[in-house]
Order: structure tokens, then C-alpha cells, then sequence
């Protein structure tokens, strides 16, 4: 049964939303067949307590139908009805959700059924709709846009007084800061994505898009004015106040829109500290760690329910290269547990080892990382690399020989990792060999390895060479 796609979908949901698709199965109105209830039922059960039972497609059929013989034609439209009604399930969810959405579909039910009695009660309550709504995203305009267009068809029905002003003025306004904005979004995700992938787009109208959203009736609207933000910090990054101005408007603003959303605004402020970093702004390593304390004092991550180990990562280094020694660490310890449990003692050893490597305590990074192999192989280079750093300051020589000899045969036979990347630390290797045969009162000969290393681009932990080599000449 585990192997069924029907089933595979159903472990997404928790006991509390299978209780809620229960009750949706159960509704005589969306399902009256009281086999695929009975299906829902015996697929929840074994998600919830599993048996470990084999259950073939036959043993199925006998436990919802014993009477019957097997038929696999209608065990598959069982699993085929199951699935409809899930994804019924799921749109009513969304429907329920989207006030904006819901009150459209009324007032053009009331048009159409011409229900006059609902007229009064239900315009004033759309009217109200935008005062209770916390939002002003791209959404929020849309839905206020098929709102006032469903209301300007509802009164031209109803009301009396043909000769009043009407609303088209404000409807058109709406649509004019929907399309602004999300014009000026998906040119945003265009440039961020031609950064990593030379694809060519074209994106019509867009330069008249700029202009309009370059206006003051526009910049007053916080969807507009960040993403125009956004996009002057990919069309002009030098400008580095496009960057303090977008930081401002999101301080600001950030609350009128959801959390998915805002996060995706912290991510591009990431992004763009990234590339200053890159280029040698070393002033942006400051505002990256700013990024990343507001995302947790923001509770980003506890809201998500989870944290990307890559982002943990990240979030650890720049700490560490920020010199906030104190804070990493309370990081580290508190938010590990938002991991995912199967990798939660990975993470945590190998960025202890960081922290401690930084911290100079070298014989807790050689404890932590002497005895263990990551799964993955970017963490497993990482971690021989800060080992070899942590043998070489301690003076352990000879440990620090066999584990440049165990890493070299690592590199050729793991054939997961890139060649390009396996150059770098063989390079770390065959330097890092050079280093400690030298005797440390040979400046010529440490001068000469100073500049091979220099003449030598594809080098991992390259600066840490050049370091050494300068604390010995």
C-alpha cells in the first residue's frame, strides 16, 4: 500500500486535516459512495498505526468488498474517486480561505439568481471586506478589482439612481496597481534567475511598466515601490542606496504582506549582500548577519516549522566570519531542533566544529570530526578540510598525513563529486603536503610555495594556505 501514489499523497496530512477530509468524504453532498470512505479509512489507519502488512491490491479489495471478486478496473476508479475528492477537499480549503474570492462569487450568484433581498446586506458587507483584510499583495488588489467589478454589475441591476457616479474610476486603479506590481515581479524573478542561468525572456511592455511604477500614486503603494526596489538593485548594483531604501521600505511595509511573501523580499536583500560580498564588500558581511537576525527575531523559521540545513549552514558561517562567537553558538543550540530529526546529530557536530574552529579550540574540532563520514559529499570535504586545519595547528603531523592520504583516495574514487571541485582539494592536498615538508627556516624554498599557491586559483581554503605560509617565512 505504501507504494500507491493515492497513499503516498494522504501522508501529507496531519490526524487533525485527516479528520477534517473524513468529514468532507462523509458529506452525502460531495460523496455517496460508502466504499472510497471506507478506503479513506483503511489508508488512515495504516499511515497512523502501520502493520507492516502486505498489502496487495487484492488483499484491498476483500477488506473493503469481501462479497465481491476482485475487480481491478473498479478498485482503481475507487482510488481514482478518493483522489477527486481529496483534490475537491484541498480547492475548498483554498476557497474558504480567500475572503476576497468567496464575496465575488456571491454578488455574481446574486446577479444571476437575482436574489434582490441579499442585495443591500451583502454589498455592505463586501464593502467592509477590505477594512478586515491585513494584506495589500497582489492578491488583495485583484480580489478587491473582481469585487468592484461584481458590485458595479450587481447595482447597475438594482439600484434606481442610473445617473450617480460609478466606480470604474477606482475599479481601474486596482487593476493598475495588480498588473504594476506583478509585471514588476516577474521581471524581478527574470533577473534574479538570469544570474544563474543564461536564458534570454522578454517581458513585454515592461519599460513603460518602470516608468508608470516610477510615480508617485504607484511608489505610495508598498507592492509596487519593493519590487521597483528589488529591481533597481539587479539593473544598478553599485547604487548601493536602492539596497538601504529597499531595507527601509520593508521595515515599514513588510506587514501587509504574507509570511511566504515577506520572506522572499529578505531573500533577495540576502542575495544582493551575496553578490557585495563576492565583489569584495566586506562592510556587507554586517548586513547579511543583520538579515539573518531579523529572519529569527522575526521567528521565520519556528513560523516555517522547519529549517533548510544548507540555510542553518549558512546562517552559522556568517555568524563565525561576523567574529559573533556567542551568538552562533546560542543559535546552533537552539535551532537545531527545528532540523529535521534524521539529520539533526550531522548538523549539529559539523557546525560545532566550525564554531570551535574558529574559536581556536582545536581538539574539540579534531574530537567531533576524526571519527565521522557525512552522507553528503559537500559536508564530507568541508569537514576533512577544517580537519587538516585542525591537525596542522595543533602539530599532529603524523595524524595529518594519513588523513591527506585517506582523503586523496576519497576524492578519486567517489565519483558523486564534480571534477572541477575535486581539483580544488586535491590542490588543498598536494599544498598542504608541500607546507609541512618544508622546514620552517627555509624562506626560499616557503617563498616559492607562497607563489605557486598564489599562481593557483582552484585551491580549497586557499587564504588558510597563503596564512600559514606567511606565519612561517
Amino acid at each position: 500500500m505504501q507504494t500507491f501514489k493515492l497513499f503516498q499523497i494522504l501522508t501529507h496530512f496531519d490526524k487533525l486535516e485527516q479528520n477534517r477530509i473524513r468529514k468532507f468524504i462523509s458529506s452525502p453532498y460531495f460523496n455517496k459512495d460508502k466504499v472510497v470512505l471506507a478506503l479513506f479509512e483503511l489508508m488512515a489507519e495504516e499511515i497512523n498505526d502501520p502493520t507492516n502488512k502486505v498489502w496487495t491490491k487484492e488483499k484491498i479489495w476483500d477488506t473493503l468488498v469481501p462479497e465481491l471478486p476482485y475487480d481491478d478496473a473498479r478498485l482503481r476508479k475507487y482510488q481514482s474517486d478518493l483522489l477527486k475528492l481529496i483534490e475537491q477537499y484541498l480547492i475548498q480549503q483554498e476557497f474558504e480561505s480567500d475572503t476576497l474570492a468567496a464575496q465575488t462569487y456571491l454578488l455574481r450568484s446574486i446577479k444571476k439568481k437575482k436574489l434582490k433581498k441579499l442585495h443591500n446586506s451583502t454589498l455592505k458587507t463586501v464593502k467592509d471586506i477590505p477594512n478586515k483584510t491585513p494584506y495589500r499583495d497582489g492578491n488583495y488588489f485583484l480580489g478587491q478589482f473582481l469585487i468592484e467589478t461584481a458590485y458595479d454589475d450587481l447595482s447597475s441591476d438594482f439600484e434606481e439612481k442610473k445617473t450617480d457616479k460609478t466606480n470604474h474610476e477606482h475599479i481601474s486603479k486596482l487593476l493598475d496597481f495588480f498588473y504594476i506590481g506583478e509585471k514588476l515581479k516577474i521581471y524581478c524573478e527574470v533577473l534574479s534567475r538570469k544570474k544563474v542561468a543564461k536564458h534570454e525572456y522578454e517581458i513585454s511592455l515592461i519599460e513603460k511598466v518602470i516608468n508608470f511604477a516610477e510615480l508617485d500614486d504607484y511608489q505610495s503603494i508598498p507592492f509596487v515601490s519593493i519590487y521597483y526596489q528589488i529591481l533597481k538593485m539587479y539593473v544598478d548594483p553599485q547604487e548601493l542606496n536602492h539596497y538601504y531604501k529597499f531595507l527601509e521600505l520593508l521595515k515599514d511595509s513588510s506587514h501587509f504582506f504574507p509570511k511566504n511573501q515577506e520572506k522572499s523580499f529578505y531573500d533577495s536583500a540576502q542575495n544582493y549582500c551575496v553578490a557585495q560580498i563576492n565583489q569584495g564588500n566586506s562592510e556587507f558581511l554586517k548586513e547579511l548577519f543583520s538579515v539573518y537576525k531579523t529572519l529569527i527575531d522575526k521567528n521565520f523559521f519556528e513560523h516555517q516549522g522547519s529549517l533548510e540545513s544548507w540555510e542553518f549552514r549558512n546562517i552559522v558561517v556568517v555568524g563565525l566570519r561576523s567574529g559573533e562567537y556567542e551568538w552562533t553558538e546560542k543559535f546552533i543550540n537552539t535551532y537545531i531542533n527545528i532540523l529535521p530529526k534524521e539529520i539533526r546529530e550531522n548538523v549539529l557536530s559539523f557546525n560545532l566544529s566550525q564554531l570551535y574552529l574558529y574559536q581556536k579550540k582545536y581538539p574539540k574540532v579534531i574530537s567531533i570530526l576524526q571519527e565521522v563520514e557525512y552522507n553528503d559529499y559537500i559536508t564530507n570535504l568541508a569537514a576533512k578540510s577544517t580537519l587538516i586545519g585542525a591537525y596542522y595547528e595543533v602539530g599532529e603531523l603524523d595524524p595529518l598525513s594519513s588523513l591527506l592520504e585517506s582523503f586523496r583516495v576519497y576524492l578519486n574514487r567517489n565519483n558523486e563529486i564534480p571534477i572541477p571541485r575535486k581539483i580544488l582539494y586535491k590542490n588543498l592536498i598536494k599544498f598542504t603536503k608541500k607546507l609541512i615538508s618544508l622546514p620552517p627556516s627555509d624562506n626560499k624554498k616557503l617563498l616559492v610555495l607562497k607563489q605557486e599557491v598564489e599562481s593557483t586559483k582552484n585551491i580549497a581554503s586557499r587564504d588558510w594556505l597563503l596564512e600559514k605560509i606567511a606565519e612561517l617565512v
